[in-house]
């Protein structure tokens, strides 16, 4: 039933992804590292375990969480200044590590773009 409610999100976001710079390389140096950018399609600003980083949802065909979905592990000292928004597009790179749910996600470890809707 979820799936068939985020389809028309996860399709306008991936038609959409086109229009944006590409996402950061990752450093050769690092194992296991993949890059990722798309649509923010949910976030966690505030992290219960209280180390300050945020968790973005991307709608991308990466695809390294879910089918058309990728999840960003921002440390704090890697956050944008602002939160970015639903709808706002951003990337980054990293290591893929499992989450507190067991979910593959990047752990960032360099820039991340957010780009602003106008």
């Amino acid at each position: 039933m979820h799936g068939l409610l985020l389809a028309p999100l996860l399709t306008i976001a991936l038609a959409s992804a086109s229009a944006h710079p590409a996402p950061p390389r990752c450093p050769s140096d690092v194992a296991g590292c993949r890059a990722a950018h798309g649509r923010v399609i949910a976030l966690q600003s505030v992290d219960p375990d209280g180390d300050g980083d945020l968790h973005l949802i991307l709608a991308s065909s990466t695809s390294i969480t879910l089918p058309g979905v990728t999840v960003l592990d921002i440390a704090k000292r890697l956050r944008p200044r602002r939160d970015p928004r639903i709808g706002d597009w951003a990337a980054g790179a990293g290591p893929v590590q499992r989450g507190s749910y067991d979910q593959r996600q990047i752990h960032v470890i360099t820039r991340v773009v957010v780009d602003r809707r106008r």
